[in-house]
This record gives structure tokens, C-alpha cells and sequence, in this order.
């Protein structure tokens, strides 16, 4: 039989599959004997049940009323009971953490009787109230599906005619008179009343979570990072904890390190006096967790305690949530917690140095993505910049755009190509679409602990909050400080490392963390100047690169076509270039000479003259590039596009003689033979038509051109006393007689020349996987290859029958949203499809030479997912864009540990 239902002291974190990473850690905490309120686990298998039956499993509720009778006699007290009622909390709990992005209930098992029996058994009217009124308002919004603006709105006219600014300046009278209202709201939106029965409430609630993990703002966030939707939530049913039974009670989330930067110390926030979700949504801003010594030093020392242990025992950086309720301290949840870029590197090597860890686990615990945000631009200290206002950084960057206030204008700005930052009072999970759009979060309120300032260190969004100087008016879209009032449109630029909001344009600088990646260590830390925090960074980054370096077997070449590319991408760190795509040189002013090869006849004097200039070219650029590269290896791909690319646009040449045929004009003999050779060579699919290995056998003498002038660049520079690596690469093939026809041409060549200046050299001849044909043939190409490199842009177009320009925009929005796959192909490889060509070219091509070099030059080089499993099939080499040297590095020496 199914289990469906785990006590919290039946599990652990191990669990984090079956009962989510929530469940899993409360398990794991009541295991180590800290103060958990009991409860259960309804595990992620139920709601992959309820997604597919579309209703709960018939087994599920007598499981759940078995849970429940434990909690109840461990507790004392009984759900719906009207004198001295249990009350629960009903929370998601999915196997990574999705905050704020499913729903939560809490306060279930009050009703009209109970809220009575809650105030005889507190001695607290005000906080039984206030506890039904936040019930009836969550469920309402969260089950009910009433829009919560309706609830917020009453609430405010309450605070307006009270004249209070706080919720808890509100009397038990005002509450009693709050909740009459909620109610009146649910009638008339639903039809019908509050349920007053208290397993009604639990089980709709345990429903609500299920369908939440289906909103829409779930959806999107697990497409941004990359969950898959099989995997279903958990729900947490357990006891309620009240922090709003008085000023001896308060709630608070804390770090056992800063998660902004990684620096040791008491970090957090609390609120005295208010539930949970007060914190979270930034509500009220709060105060810092060292205040709590003030207020109750017994729980701040005993807190101190606990997050030392978990800490220790998770041997990371824990997120910690609480509750006291008249001076009790109870533990919430704890996971690993989510922290910036620069948190991630800085608390790795702090581990390290604690001999918490070892330094393969520290390389871990960062990510090639986490190293790419940390290269991003930042504000330039020596520009002037308009002070705004001051408040708290929870998310560093540097972001600069217009102000919007909504979601559907933070979208339309960025479809448009507009930069925006999202201004809030405070955000909530559903403005997550606003937020992806936006370059930057900007709240009213809140502190490092809200939902802006979680969600934005997990997407890497630059995000400053708790800007108390901000009166936002979202209704008209305007921001006053002060005098000073902005409307939609006007730019601000925010800093999300020191807090700072500016007015207009402020201009970016490279950051000091790309300065020690190409200039090195030592010039690194002078960028950093007086920034002690940004020295310790930038040396935490050093450490974990120079170690993944010495663990990693994947060698990191570049894409690089000119020599200043090349030389940049050296300085980050590239071992070679896996694609020098050679068409690119014959572009510009050399077009013509393109054209010339294509309009004359095979033979002629003209198209050897127009040959043998582009041979002279291509040699100075082979020896300029060969130069940078001295001692490393230069895979030089032979022209690949369709020559029709070189020549102008059929349509736009048609309009052009036909209208100076209808003006009676005459039409240059130029004019005519160019339009002829267009037609001659126009082809309906040109990407595969006449390209790559293709069109070095059907217009003799290009290839050979290119081929002669690679050999006599590189003997050249042998005769200087460098050390040129060059390869040739043929691209598109598809069959061992091309390969091989274009090998004899070249072996010819380099004969010849070899010969000529009486010098030896080896020089390599392979080709590029990149049609599906190539990968299951391999066997057969290797006998022709000294090396593979697969293409993995035209594999993946190939395989799965896309047009890349075509499909990007239009098909895949679609795809993506429909789930059809969970991120871009041409992102991250297709593991089971596209992969799938690639592994089988990786066994048949080494079946025939075990010792076959092979690498990987698409796009895909520089991607993580993809470098991970370039690592496990086995290739040698992948090569990327030299801005993405430094991460493919990283991720190669993480793959290399964790195998």
C-alpha cells in the first residue's frame, strides 16, 4: 500500500523527493532534537496522484486523520474543537525551493465557536481575532480564488478609519468588526459562507497547495530555473505557533551568514508581535535580528545556539524561519540558503578555512552562472551620480532603466528592448513575471528577508528594498521623495551592493572581478582598491578557479575569428581555439573578390587572379591569428555558408533591374550577370543547400586557397621560431568519400609546401559532426579524421528538424510554455535527443581510434548543463565565446568532482 503521509519524526533530509526540501528539513530538525511544532508531510507521490487524477486520492484522508490524532494527543488539543482548539498551518514544500510561489493557509480550525474558546484559553482577545481575520483572508485569496485586493482594501479603510498606520494598532473590537466584513466579501464573491468546519478547511486547503503548484507564477518561475513540472509539492500540515500574542511574542527569518555578501555575523529580521507571512510579504519593515536581545534575550541566545548547530550540521549557510510565542522559541524551517554570486564564493572558501569542508566541496557550492554575474559591469565610482534615497541592498548589481509599476509594463518594456526597474510598496509572488522582465526590484518596503529580496538573489536580479523614503503610487504610477516626484518612464539607476537609488543615467565600469580574470591576481586586487569585501571575493574566486583547474579533464578552447578576440580570450584563461570560422574573413572590403570567384568561369585568368589575392589575405590573417595563439591549438573551419551570402539579396536585385527597365534606363551588363548568378545559385533552403564540404568540391581551388594559405602562415612563423598549432576542419559532412576527397587535396598541398621551404610539420585534418548522418557513420569518418568536433547549433537544427532563425521567436514561446521542453536546444543541449547523436558519434568514431581527440564548438561550450554532460560523455575539449572561457573552467572542474 502507498504511504502518503509522514510524521515529521519519521523522515530526514534525505528525503527531499518524497517529502520535499521543507518537509525533509522539519524532519531533519525534529531528528536533532530542536523545538519543531509536530506535524506531518503529505508527500510529493500524493500530488503527483492528485495532477493526474485531477482529484484527491480516496486513501489519503484516513491517512490524514491518523497524523492529525497524533499531533492532536501530542498537543493536547483537537482540530474544530470550540473551547480549546489546535490550530494548523497548511504550507507547500517542493524538492527545491520555490519561495513564495505556492500557497500557504495558516490559522486553520477557527471558526465563530473557536475564535471564542482561542480568546478564553490566550486570555487574548485582540491576537484570537486577528488570528481569525488573517485565516478568513488567506483562505479567501488563497482557496476560495476571491481576489485578495478586496480583503486589502477593507483592511486599509479600517487602518483609514482608525487612523493607524499598522495592523496591530488595531483594537480586538476593530478585528471583531474586520472579520464580519471578510466574511460578508466571501459571501457575496462566492455564494456561500466561511466553511465553519475545520477538517472542511484542512482538507480544501491541502487541495489548494496541490493546484497552486500549477499557478501560473509557479510555472514561470520553474521555467526560469529550469524545474521540472513532474515533480509535484509536498504538503506541510502542522501546528500553529502564534508570534501576535503580544509584545513577549514575535516571528523572524535569519542567515547563519550574510546572504548577500557571505559575511559572518548575526543576520536577519524580525517583527514583534506579528505572524510569519508579515516578514515575508515586507508588510511592515522590520527590525534587524540583533534587536531580538532586547526583546527577549533568552530566545536570542537560545536562537544563537541553534544556528550554530544547524550550520554545523548542514555544513553550509542556513536559512532559518521562527516563531516565539511568549518567550518560547519554536523552529519553523530550515534549508540551505539561497545567496548572491558573491555570498556563494566567500562562504565556500570560508568553509574551507573552518575545515567545515573540503575545497572539492567548496567547487561545488558555485556555479559558472554564479561567476557570470560577478563579470557583469557595475556603477562607475568616479561618475556623478543624483542621489534619490538610501535603503537596504539585498541583491547586488548594478541596473539602470525606466520606472514601471506592474507587471504588464515591465513586459512590454523589455518585448521592446527597454531596460525597467520594477518599483513596489512591496512585492508579492504574483508580480514574478515583472520581476523576470525588469533589470532591477526596487520596494517601499521590506527587508533582506521579503519576498523581493529572496526571489531577486535567486534570479540573480540586482533588488533594493525597505527605501522607507518612497511613497509609491502604483494606482497613478509616480514615485515621490520628498519633493521630488517621478513618473513611469523616468530612469533611475539602482545599486543593489550599497543600496543606493539614483536619478538618470549612471554610466557602468568593468567589474574588478573580470579585471582579475584577464589581467591577473595582483592588478585584480588593486581594482578593488579599499573594498576589503571585493579584495576577499576576488581572491575566493581565484582559489576555486585555480582548483578547478588543477582537477578538471575537459580542456577549454574558444570561438574566436579575430586576433583580438583571441588575445582576449587567452587572458580569460582559453587553452586553444576549437572554431576559427574562416568566412567571416572574407567579408567587408574583400567581397568583391567573393564575387569575382562566383561570376567568372571555372579556369579563367580572372577567377585565379581573384583566388590567389584572397589566398594573400587569408594568409595575413592565418598569421595573425596563429601568432596570439603561439604553443596552442587553432582549429581553423573551412569556409562553411552558402556562397550566396556573399552576393546581394535576389528580391532587392529584381526590384533594382526592374525598375530601371521600366524607366527605360539601361541595365548594366554588371547588373544582368549578377542577377544571373543569384537566380543560378538561389536555393529554398540554403542552409542545406550548397555549403560546407559541399562547396569546397563543386568550386575547386577555394578550399585549396585556404589550405595553402594556413600551411604557408604557420611555416612562416615555424621559421621565426614560434610554435603554430594549427588544424583544418571541414565542415558538413556527411560522408567518408567528401572527407576524404578534401584530405587528398590537402595532403597534397602541405606536401608541396612542406617541401618548398624544407620544413616538417604535422598538421591535423578532421572534420565537424553536425549532421546526424556524420554521428552514425562515424566509424567510417574516423578513418579519414584525426579529430571530431561536433557542431552542436546545426546538430541540434538537424535533428530536430529546426530552423534556428526561424523557430526562436515563433515556435519556441510556445514550447516553452507548453512544457514541450523546459529551456532552448540551442541553450542547453537536448541530453536525450541531440545528446543522444553525440554519444553514439562519441562510440562509433572511438571504436575506430580509441585515441581520437574530440571536442565540441557550438554554443552549447559554454553552457553548464551542457559542459556536464560533454564531461560524462567523454569529449576532450569544448570551446566557447571568450566572455564564457572563465565559466566553462569552473564548470568543467565541478563536473570533475562531483563524477
Amino acid at each position: 500500500m502507498v504511504k502518503y503521509v509522514y510524521d515529521f519524526s519519521e523522515g530526514d533530509k534525505d528525503m527531499r523527493d518524497l517529502l520535499g526540501g521543507k518537509g525533509a528539513n522539519l524532519a531533519e530538525m525534529t531528528k536533532l532534537g530542536l523545538p519543531v511544532p509536530p506535524g506531518f508531510t503529505i508527500t510529493t507521490d500524493t500530488c503527483r496522484e492528485y495532477l493526474k487524477l485531477g482529484d484527491v486520492p480516496p486513501e489519503l484522508a484516513p491517512e490524514v486523520t491518523k497524523h492529525l490524532r497524533n499531533v492532536e494527543d501530542t498537543i493536547g488539543r483537537q482540530l474544530g474543537d470550540a473551547k480549546n482548539p489546535l490550530l494548523v498551518s497548511v504550507r507547500s514544500g517542493a524538492k527545491f525551493s520555490m519561495p513564495g510561489m505556492m500557497d500557504t493557509v495558516l490559522n486553520i480550525g477557527l471558526n465563530d465557536e473557536s475564535v471564542e474558546g482561542l480568546t478564553e484559553v490566550s486570555g487574548n482577545e485582540r491576537f484570537a481575532w486577528d488570528s481569525y481575520r488573517r485565516l478568513i483572508q488567506m483562505f479567501g485569496d488563497t482557496v476560495m480564488g476571491i481576489n485578495g485586493a478586496l480583503f486589502g482594501d477593507a483592511l486599509d479603510k479600517m487602518k483609514e478609519d482608525r487612523g493607524v498606520h499598522f495592523d496591530h494598532e488595531l483594537s480586538a473590537d476593530d478585528l471583531r468588526e474586520l472579520v464580519k466584513q471578510f466574511k460578508q466579501i466571501v459571501k457575496e464573491e462566492t455564494g456561500r459562507e466561511f466553511p465553519q468546519d475545520a477538517r472542511e478547511q484542512l482538507d480544501l486547503g491541502i487541495e489548494a497547495v496541490f493546484q497552486s503548484w500549477n499557478t501560473e507564477r509557479a510555472k514561470i518561475y520553474r521555467r526560469r530555473e529550469r524545474i521540472s513540472d513532474d515533480l509535484g509539492t509536498a504538503v506541510n500540515v502542522q501546528t500553529m505557533v502564534f508570534g501576535n500574542m503580544g509584545e513577549d511574542s514575535g516571528t523572524g527569518v535569519c542567515f547563519t551568514r550574510d546572504p548577500s555578501t557571505g559575511h559572518s555575523g548575526v543576520y536577519g529580521d524580525i517583527l514583534m508581535n506579528a505572524q510569519g507571512e508579515d516578514v515575508v510579504a515586507g508588510i511592515r519593515n522590520t527590525e534587524p535580528l540583533v534587536k531580538l536581545g532586547e526583546h527577549d534575550e533568552k530566545s536570542y541566545k537560545e536562537l544563537l545556539a541553534i544556528m550554530r548547530k544547524l550550520e554545523t550540521h548542514y555544513q553550509d549557510l542556513c536559512d532559518i524561519e521562527f516563531t516565539i510565542e511568549r518567550g518560547k522559541l519554536w523552529m519553523l524551517q530550515t534549508r540551505v540558503g539561497k545567496r548572491t554570486a558573491a555570498a556563494a564564493f566567500r562562504v565556500a572558501t570560508q568553509l574551507v578555512d573552518e575545515k567545515l569542508i573540503t575545497i572539492d566541496e567548496a567547487l561545488t557550492r558555485v556555479t559558472g552562472g554564479q561567476l557570470t554575474q560577478l563579470m557583469f559591469p557595475q556603477f562607475d565610482p568616479r561618475a556623478e551620480k543624483k542621489l534619490l534615497t538610501r535603503a537596504m541592498a539585498a541583491s547586488p548589481g548594478a541596473a539602470v532603466g525606466e520606472l514601471v509599476f506592474n507587471n504588464k509594463d515591465a513586459e512590454a518594456a523589455a518585448a521592446e528592448g527597454r531596460k525597467c526597474i520594477l518599483v513596489r510598496r512591496e512585492t508579492n509572488p504574483d508580480d514574478l513575471p515583472g520581476m523576470v522582465a525588469a533589470e532591477g526590484v526596487l520596494t517601499a518596503r521590506g527587508g533582506k528577508t521579503s519576498h523581493a529580496a529572496v526571489v531577486a538573489r535567486g534570479m540573480g536580479k540586482t533588488c533594493v528594498v525597505g527605501a522607507e523614503a518612497l511613497n509609491v503610487n502604483e494606482a497613478e504610477k509616480t514615485v515621490t521623495v520628498g519633493d521630488t516626484v517621478l513618473k513611469a518612464g523616468d530612469v533611475v539607476a539602482i545599486d543593489g551592493t550599497t543600496g543606493e537609488v539614483f536619478i538618470g543615467e549612471v554610466p557602468v565600469t568593468d567589474s574588478a572581478v573580470t579585471t582579475y580574470l584577464t589581467e591577473g591576481l595582483e592588478t585584480g586586487l588593486k581594482a578593488a582598491g579599499d573594498d576589503e569585501m571585493l579584495a576577499d571575493l576576488i581572491k575566493s574566486v581565484d582559489r576555486l578557479l585555480t582548483h578547478a583547474d588543477k582537477v578538471r579533464r575537459l580542456r577549454v578552447r574558444t570561438n574566436s575569428d579575430t586576433p583580438e578576440d583571441a588575445a582576449r580570450a587567452v587572458e580569460f584563461g582559453a587553452e586553444g581555439i576549437g572554431l576559427c570560422r574562416t568566412e567571416h574573413m572574407f567579408l567587408g572590403e574583400r567581397r568583391p573578390l567573393v564575387e569575382r570567384v562566383i561570376l567568372s568561369e571555372p579556369g579563367s585568368e580572372d577567377r585565379a587572379k581573384a583566388l590567389q589575392s584572397l589566398e594573400e589575405l587569408q594568409r595575413s590573417d592565418f598569421e595573425a591569428m596563429l601568432r596570439v595563439m603561439d604553443g596552442k591549438p587553432m582549429t581553423v573551419r573551412l569556409i562553411d555558408p552558402p556562397l550566396h551570402e556573399f552576393l546581394p539579396d535576389l528580391t532587392q536585385l529584381e526590384i533594382k533591374v526592374a525598375v530601371a527597365k521600366a524607366k527605360g534606363e539601361e541595365v548594366s551588363e554588371a547588373d544582368l550577370a549578377m542577377l544571373d548568378a543569384v537566380r543560378r545559385m538561389h536555393e529554398a533552403n540554403p542552409m542545406l543547400g550548397t555549403r560546407g564540404v559541399r562547396l569546397g568540391i563543386l568550386l575547386p581551388g577555394l578550399f585549396a586557397l585556404q589550405i595553402r594559405a594556413l600551411i604557408q602562415a604557420t611555416l612562416s612563423l615555424k621559421k621565426e621560431g614560434l610554435d603554430p598549432q594549427p588544424e583544418v576542419m571541414v565542415p558538413l559532412v556527411g560522408s567518408v568519400r567528401e572527407l576524404a576527397l578534401v584530405r587528398q587535396e590537402a595532403e597534397g598541398i602541405i606536401a608541396a609546401e612542406t617541401e618548398a621551404a624544407g620544413i616538417e610539420h604535422d598538421f591535423p585534418i578532421g572534420c565537424m559532426v553536425e549532421l546526424p548522418r556524420a554521428a552514425m557513420t562515424a566509424d567510417d569518418l574516423a578513418q579519414e579524421a584525426d579529430f571530431f568536433s561536433f557542431g552542436t547549433n546545426d546538430l541540434t537544427q538537424t535533428t530536430w528538424g529546426f530552423s534556428r532563425d526561424d523557430v526562436e521567436g515563433t515556435i519556441f514561446p510556445t514550447y516553452i510554455q507548453e512544457s514541450v521542453f523546459a529551456v532552448s536546444p540551442f541553450e542547453t543541449i537536448d541530453q536525450h535527443g541531440v545528446g543522444a547523436v553525440v554519444e553514439e558519434g562519441v562510440k562509433r568514431g572511438r571504436k575506430t581510434k580509441p585515441e581520437l581527440k574530440l571536442g565540441i564548438c557550438g554554443e552549447h561550450g559554454g553552457d553548464p548543463d551542457s559542459i556536464h554532460f560533454f564531461h560524462k560523455t567523454g569529449l576532450d575539449y569544448v570551446s566557447c565565446s571568450p566572455f564564457r572561457v572563465p565559466v566553462a573552467r569552473l564548470e568543467a572542474g565541478r563536473i570533475a568532482v562531483m563524477d
